[in-house]
């Protein structure tokens, strides 16, 4: 696996818990596990509002579910989505590699944002590279 997709498996999580926050199962919440990744992918406008919440240097741009998603990105990465559901986990995938094969310059802006030493590309490309 390249190391962008591989990097994607980790930074999907970002979308996939975006709307997420802590269960007392030590799961994100699962409130969101129903929606529809695809059509947010198809919509510019939607997925242009994710994006523009995630880049920014503050959340003032974000809707409540932004806000969420930015509160727990740090968490999914550094914990390799460990407290993410199946569902959850399949959405980030499915982000990432979209993000990765369909909008190369927003994918590496988010990386840029989110691992600018290039910290987890490293650790999720070497988990996921077989």
């Amino acid at each position: 696996m390249n190391r962008g997709l591989a990097f994607a498996l980790a930074l999907a999580a970002l979308l996939a818990v975006a709307l997420a926050g802590p269960a007392p199962d030590d799961k994100y919440t699962d409130k969101w596990d129903n929606i529809d990744l695809d059509e947010i992918l198809a919509n510019d406008r939607l997925r242009n509002k994710y994006l523009e919440c995630l880049l920014a240097d503050n959340d003032n741009h974000c809707t409540p579910d932004g806000k969420e998603l930015r509160k727990n990105i740090p968490d999914a990465l550094t914990n390799e989505c460990g407290k993410c559901t199946d569902k959850q986990k399949s959405g980030v995938e499915k982000v990432l590699k979209f993000l990765k094969e369909e909008k190369k310059d927003d994918f590496e802006k988010l990386l840029a944002k989110w691992d600018p030493e290039g910290v987890y590309r490293k650790k999720y490309e070497a988990k996921y590279s077989s």
